[in-house]
């Protein structure tokens, strides 16, 4: 065989790589491994950014997940933990508590007696509906107002649609029915968990009080008082109800509890019940005095509430503005350009009924640009007072007073600081009334329409140079500012003091749920009460600025940069004694002087009683909402004022209260209004 010759291999390089290893020849086994580690190091370290890396979505989600898990992990051990559990923590921390009223009167011997009929106010009752639009489809007979308001963040604009009334006639708007829930059910709760009329219902049944002898006079809260009447025959049914309620418990009259507007609204019903038909009931002079013991009336703004002007005259009150100035973005225009305040105002503005808390009385009662009744007393020490029923001295309630500061409680809206507090010989003013409307950009469009899209720059600023307004102009600006919703409104209501009480006029409705333009029934048994929370600083006046961030905002803002230094003004809001709703002078003054005895307004001599409770917060959290509160809802479980609602239900009189319980000055600032009675 002939011999073949191989090539000879190549010598390796540096940039060879040897065949064993697959490393470059001339390179080790430690820079080999030292490389492979950094490789390794790298990766690991790009992985773990790549994993470390957040975004705003997945920080949301993140904590999203751990509320909804603490609150479902919080509301599992909730209803798993025996119901006495709460009792027993709250027992451990602050020892035995109190006997509920209910329970402690049933140990006294006190049974139902009186049939009981609950009226409740403004806001309190819920609202189902019957008939809607489209954008309703699935919610008939679900509630709309009360209960969760779950529709309310579902479909705000449809619900806003719903809830509001026709502009023109203050009735239903074509193809809406929403109606009053019926039943203890109407008012009992507000929301879950928030009770209105529940506790004093609950105790009530602890001494034999069932739905037999209990009744919850529910209403459509939104309509005028003679339009409930009107559309769904409200006040027949109340009629019908108490005669009812009375012959089937062997003739006792009935009780009546109102609370807040309730108040106002069941004043009316005891003039509709007297009156003739058509527009009465048709009951006779003698109605009331047959068929009711008593009118146990419970923060009854008698004569209105300064909180009734701001809500119309620009959809805020002090929590509003206070959260406004806060967070402008999220009440005046949020993420999804829902326009807040503006669909408030335009909804709120097709209520009658907020027409009739609008103050009453004018100058006379609320004071005007250099006096007022009421002092502010920002420090003062308390000492209780058991009156005299019927005296009126004006000594009663007398306060050890540590401080106190005269306030222009009467300027009920002020421009500016300085027009608050300078003296009215200083301040300029040009009247408003009569004064020239502009017209609105013909190129601008409005998401919702509120009446002040079409008072322009001139009607805004011929508002604000007028400085000042008392309860005697307040009625005249809003008839300005709003023209549409007060020609509906003084059909219905009346803001005036009567001068002969026996002139034709006052026979017309508007007149009934007014005490200074009305008479009391001939009912010389019947007693009224009126009870009330004090000791809460209260809306009482205003400081406004102009706003013009847009031709469709509401122009006029509570200004809420002005304060004092001694909390009579704080943020733009000068508040006053009460129960953070309604003022002690409107609460307190008829039950104090205007019905006090035999007067023009309450001509059979009623037997008035005035019961204050002082505002005592919760001592914990346990506690909830507080057993002695005076707060303007909350009041509603307070224990003093359940035992005394109990009392008078089973058969008591105000002398067995023990007369008069005050705490505040109403008998002393009662005594400043001169007012012919």
């Amino acid at each position: 065989m002939p011999l073949v010759r191989r090539k000879k291999a190549p010598e390796p390089t540096d940039k060879t790589p040897d065949s064993d290893t697959g490393k470059p020849d001339g390179e080790d086994d430690d820079d080999v491994n030292k490389k492979a580690k950094d490789a390794r190091k790298d990766r690991i370290k790009s992985s773990s950014k790549s994993v470390r890396k957040w975004n705003c979505l997945d920080s949301c989600c993140w904590l999203i997940g751990c509320i909804c898990t603490t609150w479902w992990f919080l509301l599992f051990l909730y209803n798993a933990m025996p119901a006495s559990f709460p009792q027993y923590v709250t027992e451990a921390i602050t020892g035995p508590l109190p006997d509920p009223p209910g329970v402690k009167l049933r140990k006294e011997g006190l049974k139902a007696n009186h049939p009981v009929v609950f009226v409740p106010g403004i806001v309190t009752g819920g609202l189902e509906l019957w008939e809607g639009r489209q954008c309703a489809e699935g919610l008939f007979r679900k509630r709309l107002w009360g209960g969760t308001f779950g529709e309310v963040y579902k479909r705000p604009l449809c619900w806003v649609e719903h809830i509001s009334l026709d502009n023109e006639t203050g009735l239903d708007p074509v193809g809406i029915r929403v109606r009053p829930v019926s039943g203890l059910v109407a008012a009992d709760y507000f929301a879950p968990g928030y009770f209105v009329w529940a506790v004093l219902i609950a105790n009530l049944a602890r001494i034999g009080y069932e739905e037999k002898n209990m009744y919850m006079a529910a209403y459509d809260w939104r309509l005028s008082f003679q339009n409930t009447q009107v559309r769904d025959q409200t006040l027949s049914r109340i009629k019908s109800n108490i005669e009812l309620m009375v012959a089937t418990n062997g003739g006792k009259k009935a009780v009546i509890m109102p609370h807040s507007m309730g108040v106002l609204y069941f004043l009316h019903f005891m003039k509709w019940v007297e009156a003739p038909a058509p527009m009465g009931g048709g009951g006779g002079s003698d109605w009331c005095s047959k068929h009711i013991k008593a009118v146990v009336n419970i923060g009854g703004p008698f004569l209105g509430v300064p909180k009734a002007v701001s809500g119309l005259f620009s959809a805020e009150a002090k929590d509003i503005a206070f959260a406004r100035a806060i967070a402008p973005s999220f009440l005046d225009s949020d993420l999804f350009r829902f326009q807040t305040l503006q669909h408030v105002m335009r909804m709120s503005r097709t209520w009658d009924s907020t027409m009739s808390m609008i103050p009453k009385g004018g100058d006379t009662i609320w004071g005007s640009l250099d006096s007022s009744p009421e002092e502010c007393r920002p420090s003062s020490k308390r000492r209780h007072q058991n009156n005299d029923t019927q005296s009126g001295d004006g000594k009663e309630g007398e306060n050890l007073v540590l401080h106190t500061k005269n306030v222009n409680y009467g300027r009920i809206i002020s421009f500016g600081k300085d027009a608050a507090e300078l003296p009215s010989t200083e301040l300029e003013r040009i009247d408003f009334r009569g004064a020239v409307k502009g017209s609105r950009a013909t190129n601008s469009t409005c998401d919702v329409w509120t009446e002040y899209n079409e008072m322009g720059l001139a009607g805004v600023n011929a508002v604000a140079e007028y400085k000042v307004y008392t309860a005697g102009s307040i009625v005249d600006l809003l008839q300005y500012v709003a023209p549409k919703m007060m020609a509906r409104g003084s059909g219905h209501f009346s803001y005036g003091i009567a001068d002969d009480l026996d002139d034709p006029k006052y026979q017309h409705y508007k007149y009934w749920s007014n005490p200074l333009e009305t008479r009391l029934p001939n009912a010389p048994d019947m007693e009224i009460y009126s009870m009330y929370g004090v000791g809460i600083p209260t809306e009482r006046a205003y400081v406004y600025k102009l706003s013009r961030a847009s031709e469709c905002d509401i122009p006029f803002r509570i200004d809420t940069s002005t304060s004092d230094g001694n909390g009579c003004l704080q943020d733009g809001v000068y508040t006053a004694d009460g129960d953070e709703t309604v003022p002690v002078l409107s609460a307190g003054y008829m039950c104090a002087k205007g019905w006090r005895g035999k007067t023009r307004f309450n001509p059979a001599g009623i037997r008035t009683y005035v019961r204050e409770y002082d505002h005592a917060p919760p001592a914990n959290l346990l506690e909830g909402r507080g057993t002695q509160s005076g707060a303007h809802v909350d009041i509603m479980g307070n224990f003093a004022l359940i035992e005394d609602a109990i009392r008078i239900a089973a058969g008591a009189t105000g002398d067995d209260l023990g007369g008069d319980q005050v705490y505040s000055s109403i008998f002393e600032w009662s005594e400043k209004i001169k007012l012919e009675l």
